[in-house]
């Protein structure tokens, strides 16, 4: 069945069932609200109220639960309504080509608006929720370009290194942090927010060194990231400083719509979206 995207005074038809783009016609919409997330459950469980059911987890059990959550919908309405972030690149003695991605406002999160919890996923987790809802993980570029186009920049407020990074108590910490810094700049939730986290990334060096997680961002307020583009932790591994921000799978190029799967593995595309150019073996990567 195909899915249904509904934009500003539009209802257009998105992916097809094998991830081939539809057709949307060729203006950019104004605004993207997210139809294929699921409702959220009447009953469904709250953000913090997730982090202390699933304290005495493990790892795997937490990501299988928190994947659950998801699965179902347990997510707030305002991650639903997607941002235009817009990209350029211009090829010697080419024309420029001009891109805009809809992104997550945030980072994805359990729970309802007013009781959520940005929640940390290891690399396959966060690959599964993306098949699941249409999406795709961002690339370095597109992280940088939702930095500078924020109209909301947290600082990164880091707690102290150790086996408790990977905990309820680390994330409910790192959440409270957030939100006061939040409530003191006056950033809306809906406003497109960065900062606050790292970033879970496609990148080539997934196939370089296979088993990995790829972990960017947590811009200074320069601009600069905290975080290098790092594969060091295997790709089960998740921690409080770890967001996912979901990249929708239908990009604008000089506003056409075409599958963002395609512009990844083309070579004159790519680098409209990626430091790295093509983006080789992605479906792999991706495991679609």
């Amino acid at each position: 069945m195909k899915n249904i995207l509904v934009f500003t005074g539009l209802i257009l038809i998105c992916f097809l069932p094998d991830g081939r783009a539809g057709d949307l016609g060729a203006a950019v919409p104004g605004s993207f609200y997210a139809e294929t997330i699921p409702p959220r459950p009447r009953d469904a469980i709250g953000g913090p109220a997730f982090a202390r059911q699933t304290a005495q987890m493990t790892g795997a059990q937490r990501q299988e639960a928190a994947l659950n959550e998801l699965r179902r919908g347990n997510t707030p309405e305002f991650l639903r309504h997607l941002k235009p972030v817009r990209l350029s690149y211009a090829p010697a003695g080419k024309r420029e080509i001009r891109a805009v991605v809809w992104v997550m406002p945030d980072y994805l999160a359990i729970g309802s608006t007013d009781d959520f919890l940005r929640m940390p996923l290891d690399y396959w987790t966060a690959i599964d929720i993306a098949n699941t809802w249409g999406f795709i993980l961002p690339t370095r570029r597109i992280v940088d370009a939702i930095y500078k186009q924020s109209p909301c920049h947290l600082k990164p407020d880091p707690l102290p290194p150790g086996p408790e990074m990977r905990s309820s108590a680390y994330y409910l910490e790192h959440r409270s942090k957030i939100k006061a810094q939040r409530e003191k700049a006056g950033c809306a939730l809906g406003e497109l927010t960065s900062g606050h986290k790292k970033d879970v990334v496609l990148s080539n060096r997934l196939n370089e060194k296979p088993g990995r997680i790829a972990i960017y961002g947590w811009h200074r307020q320069t601009g600069k990231p905290i975080q290098p583009l790092s594969t060091v932790h295997g790709e089960r591994y998740a921690d409080y400083s770890h967001g996912v921000r979901l990249v929708y799978q239908t990009v604008w190029i000089d506003e056409k719509p075409r599958s963002i799967l395609d512009v990844l593995q083309d070579p004159d595309l790519a680098p409209v979206l990626t430091y790295e150019g093509v983006l080789r073996r992605l479906l792999h990567m991706i495991r679609l």
